[in-house]
């Protein structure tokens, strides 16, 4: 979903530049709820205000909700089919690829971040390392590293 936000958002409708997408997206992590939903309704907030941000609430839910609702009928007839099965693991590696590469993408505007190219790199092997690796809980290296990285950069462009 990343990779069809970023594209869409920055590259086609230009209504963020990729700094902007950068920082709205670190934004819409941190909040509760979905991520995409966060930034569509910055973005829908952001241009139209409060109509705007539920424009693209609305517009984030209803669509998905009805694909949704007629897959899950389908999935219930055909869950036994092995061909099923298959088809779910290979929609799991393109979105394992799409994440990615957005993730590839996004490499680029944090040459110009206040810590530092390298720091950045660091933090984000960091928080690899101890989320994938050690297997600790998300929700604190986000805080502890996130944090870290927050008051470092804080720290960096105070005046």
């Amino acid at each position: 979903m990343l990779a069809v936000v970023q594209r869409e958002v920055v590259e086609k409708r230009r209504w963020l530049t990729p700094d902007e997408f950068l920082e709205d997206w670190a934004v819409a992590q941190v909040l509760p709820g979905p991520n995409v939903i966060n930034l569509s309704l910055m973005i829908g907030d952001r241009y139209f205000g409060l109509r705007g941000a539920l424009a693209a609430l609305a517009g984030m839910l209803a669509v998905p909700l009805v694909v949704i609702l007629a897959l899950a009928l389908v999935y219930a007839q055909y869950a036994g089919q092995p061909q099923v099965a298959g088809a779910l693991r290979g929609m799991a590696a393109v979105a394992g690829g799409l994440i990615a590469a957005t993730g590839l993408k996004l490499v680029a505007p944090l040459r110009r971040h206040p810590l530092g190219f390298g720091v950045c790199l660091g933090f984000a092997a960091l928080v690899f390392g101890s989320i994938a690796l050690l297997r600790w809980p998300l929700v604190w290296v986000l805080l502890a590293v996130g944090g870290t990285a927050c008051v470092l950069t804080w720290r960096r462009i105070a005046p």
